[in-house]
């Protein structure tokens, strides 16, 4: 077995450390989110957290990890014998991306079930993590699926796995620590809230303290065995004062004035649901345990909402987590508490609770006619290429629903139809591999006509392997939706650009809603670009959409060949993953020789390999050219226009032909 990098040799991070510290003494708190750029030791600390917890007793040769001073009666390996115990380490068990519901949950044999009637069940990770730490890498690359049972176990305590009227629950309380790059997308806004608390992680930019990092690290990899025993004594100083701050917490004193600015500061910022006010009280009462008090201060009560807060109070996903710290400070002195913020003399470490360091050490004119910019001419002096400054985004709307027709079997999602392990049952065939999902009829039509050859006597059925059936099931996959922004002069010319970037927004929004991976390449001047390669990180493609200057000619077939080689390169990376191109233009094509039908030719390779799409149309005036219509007849795609974008645009009409109808 590797020996785990020292946890008190973690340079810096200091909320980091408090937050798995807190966790340490009250696993009611909840968990700990860790937000944060490639690097910087977040799998690190959270590996090294479970080296410092107490040992825990367990029943032997449980598979549950039941606590043998009050065992689960429900537990399937119970009845235990009384009396019995041992101690082992506190487990981490790490739960990968890729993982099966099977690996998750454990599994059923279905076969001995249907033939023997009994319950041979073999326990998944989360028996595993029972009593220990689920540490989540990537958490927010977690499969949908998973998540919901990931939900489900942490608010119940339990997982429950069920086949076909066969179940078996066990006990499954664990402390929740998941790892995230947020360049990489966000979490769903359920699992986000089953979090405790939350922490946002860089590298440091003091050179001193980097040097340090790698003056650690490069001894932890030439002996780690060495390097680890240096640090023995502040290892066990910290376990110890772990036992300690355990041992106290249940005699810490949360009084009515902590308890009314805990209130008034989840009041103040809008914090939704009760679960924000029960994570703070439980955690400014382990801070005021960990600091060796009695009694929470107003101190305790501003770090617990600096843990707790930040990521509840996210609206959407191209909201930055955060917490406003001088509101913060008005709020707790408004609420008129008793307690002194400053400094504690009978903690040891002055309060507050930090851990211990321990051990050595451009733009062109706004005015300039778009008409201009389109024909070539000459531009002022300083106009450079006709680029203007970027302007925001109008107020983002619920999208009608664009889906890829057809049925996929991508990654899953909730925007088209797709054959996965989720979803209504729509027939069965022979299981590839494991058996997932058994379709109970089919396998007893299967194994019907060969009871009397297999000499069936008794009342069960005599069920063979060939006779299984796998269910297939149809539900919904997540697609890459990129998005072909036409950026040029004539977009801009009659303030079109604020409402087009309102519209595209609102479709990224129904994209992370959706589940999708997303990507924008936008076209003006003379050439495209890349602006977002294809991620899950809906907010970067906001962000580069706000940013996103406009002027120049329309390179209309530079932006759909651009984006045809981004498709081609990501068919590679996920061939799964079906595509859906939104083109966002007013259909007109200007520069180089023939552009409209250089645009046309670019156009029908989409509509050859049969790649969806769907053309926003942006023009507008009394006089229009449908000239986006036409590049959606090339493309094999649909039109719309920005007012048919919007659900409500949509619902309406439907409403305006019933009521013609009638």
């Amino acid at each position: 077995m590797s020996t785990p990098y020292p946890f008190t040799a973690v340079v810096g991070q200091d909320d980091l450390r408090l937050a798995l510290l807190l966790n340490a003494v009250s696993p009611a708190v909840g968990g700990v989110l860790v937000r944060g750029e490639k690097g910087t030791a977040k799998s690190t600390a959270v590996r090294a957290l479970a080296a410092l917890l107490p040992e825990v007793g367990v029943v032997p040769g449980c598979r549950f990890s039941c606590d043998p001073i009050a065992p689960d009666p429900t537990c399937p390996d119970a009845p235990h014998e009384p009396g019995v115990a041992m101690s082992r380490p506190a487990r981490m068990v790490e739960l990968p991306v890729g993982a099966s519901e099977d690996r998750l949950v454990g599994a059923l044999d279905i076969e001995q079930a249907l033939a023997e009637g009994v319950k041979a069940f073999e326990p998944g990770l989360l028996a595993a993590a029972n009593r220990g730490i689920l540490y989540v890498d990537e958490v927010n690359l977690l499969h949908d699926h998973l998540v919901d049972l990931l939900l489900d176990a942490a608010a119940m305590g339990a997982s429950y796995v069920e086949r076909e009227g066969v179940s078996v629950r066990h006990a499954a309380r664990f402390l929740l620590v998941g790892t995230m790059n947020p360049e990489e997308g966000e979490l769903r806004p359920q699992l986000l809230d089953r979090f405790g608390l939350t922490v946002e992680v860089a590298a440091s930019r003091e050179p001193d303290q980097r040097v340090e990092v790698v003056r650690r690290r490069l001894a932890y990899d030439d002996d780690p065995a060495a390097f680890a025993a240096s640090w023995g004594d502040e290892e066990t100083a910290v376990r110890q004062r772990i036992v300690a701050a355990r041992t106290l917490l249940p005699r810490v004193r949360l009084g009515d004035s902590a308890l009314r600015q805990i209130a008034t500061v989840c009041s103040a910022f809008e914090v939704d649901g009760m679960r924000a006010d029960i994570v703070m009280a439980r955690t400014a009462t382990a801070l005021a345990a960990w600091a060796g008090r009695t009694d929470v201060l107003a101190e305790d009560v501003r770090q617990a909402a600096l843990l707790a807060l930040p990521h509840r109070r996210r609206r959407n996903p191209f909201d930055a987590p955060g917490l406003d710290e001088d509101k913060l400070d008005e709020m707790l002195e408004e609420s008129g508490g008793d307690d002194d913020p400053g400094t504690d003399p009978d903690g040891p470490d002055g309060g507050g609770g930090q851990p211990p360091e321990g051990g050595p050490e451009g733009g062109g004119d706004a005015g300039a006619p778009a008409e201009a910019e389109e024909s070539g001419e000459p531009q002022p002096a300083g106009a450079g290429s006709g680029e203007r400054a970027p302007v925001g985004a109008a107020d983002p709307f619920r999208t009608r629903v664009l889906s890829v027709p057809g049925i996929g079997e991508g990654a899953a999602g909730r925007r088209s139809r797709a054959r996965t392990e989720q979803g209504r049952t729509t027939g069965a065939r022979r299981p590839e591999g494991a058996l997932t999902k058994l379709h109970l009829a089919a396998t007893v039509r299967a194994a019907a006509p060969h009871q009397r050859a297999r000499g069936r006597s008794g009342r069960g059925l005599v069920v063979r392997r060939d006779d299984l059936r796998q269910a297939t099931r149809e539900g919904r996959e997540g697609n890459l939706v990129l998005f072909v922004v036409d950026a040029s002069g004539s977009m801009a010319a009659r303030q079109r650009m604020s409402a087009v970037k309102g519209a595209v927004l609102s479709l990224l929004l129904d994209a992370y809603q959706r589940r999708d991976k997303v990507g924008l390449v936008t076209f003006r001047g003379s050439a495209a670009e890349v602006a977002l390669p294809p991620t899950s990180s809906v907010d970067a493609a906001a962000a580069r959409l706000e940013s996103l200057p406009t002027g120049g000619r329309t390179p209309l077939a530079a932006g759909l060949l651009k984006a045809h080689d981004v498709l081609r390169v990501e068919r590679l990376r996920d061939p799964a993953r079906r595509a859906l191109v939104v083109v966002v233009t007013d259909g007109r094509a200007t520069g180089g020789p023939e552009p409209v039908a250089l645009a046309g030719r670019a156009a029908r390779l989409f509509a050859a390999e049969g790649i969806a799409s769907v053309v926003v149309d942006c023009e507008s005036g009394p006089v229009r050219l449908g000239l986006a219509g036409q590049l959606a007849g090339e493309l094999g795609g649909t039109a719309v226009t920005l007012d048919e974008l919007r659900a409500d645009s949509i619902a309406g009409l439907v409403k305006d032909v019933q009521r013609r109808a009638a």
